[in-house]
């Protein structure tokens, strides 16, 4: 099966703290790779250097066959990226700011697309409320809309579900399965294990910025009965 992301042999430091350490990994089109691993693992930094907003210290990464350290924009442009933390301008209302995602990407004719998702997540009655005036869940379910609106190829999501209800999570968790079955891959962030558990096709296990173990969830499942005891056993 083609392979989607590859990166071999990443490092990053911040001064004397090492966040990633030597990180190789790979991820195939079509499946729902899950990095997993306590706070301050590292997941966040992998993420930001595999969408090129972060420039590794050492290594190589390949997205949808773009070279991220040479062409961190261009790989920026096919693929979908929501944040851990929601940052929309907070001078545009819901609506503009889904426009602006598709200006900024050369993109015309999504205005269907863009009221398809306001209806699918159900916030199209707050579309034209400013962003700063969103509660944190409306603020996550855009920031989740201009990830997908376009219809990507390839999404990273770091942390997915923190600050939406349990209807809307139950819908967005369907979304992604339906998504991977038409050829899409997501490569989700996350310490929720039951997230992980109940979506993911492949996970690396990651701890001081080093990836640990990758597994198949089935695998894990059967030798481990849950993602709660691989977890346990594999991190220490």
């Amino acid at each position: 099966m083609k392979t989607v992301i590859e990166a071999r042999e990443v490092s990053k430091s911040y001064g004397k703290i090492r966040a990633v350490k030597k990180v190789s990994l790979q991820v195939r089109k079509g499946e729902v790779f899950g990095l997993i691993g306590p706070n301050g693992a590292g997941k966040t930094t992998i993420v930001k250097i595999l969408t090129g907003q972060t420039r590794p210290d050492k290594g190589s990464v390949n997205v949808l066959g773009v070279d991220v350290l040479k062409n961190p924009v261009k790989a920026r442009e096919r693929v979908g990226i929501i944040p851990e933390h929601e940052i929309p301008p907070s001078f545009l209302n819901c609506e503009e700011y889904l426009q602006f995602a598709a200006q900024i990407r050369g993109l015309k004719g999504l205005t269907n697309n863009i009221r398809e998702w306001l209806e699918f997540l159900k916030f199209k009655n707050e579309k034209n409320k400013l962003s700063k005036d969103l509660s944190r869940g409306t603020r996550q379910k855009l920031m989740i809309s201009q990830a997908f609106f376009f219809e990507p190829e390839l999404v990273f999501i770091d942390e997915p579900l923190v600050n939406l209800d349990p209807l809307i999570q139950r819908k967005f968790k369907k979304f992604l399965r339906k998504y991977v079955k038409k050829g899409g891959t997501v490569f989700l962030c996350t310490h929720v294990l039951a997230m992980a558990e109940e979506v993911c096709d492949t996970v690396g296990f990651i701890n001081e910025g080093e990836i640990i173990k990758t597994a198949s969830v089935k695998d894990l499942l059967e030798k481990y009965d849950d993602l709660e005891n691989a977890f346990v056993r594999i991190i220490k």
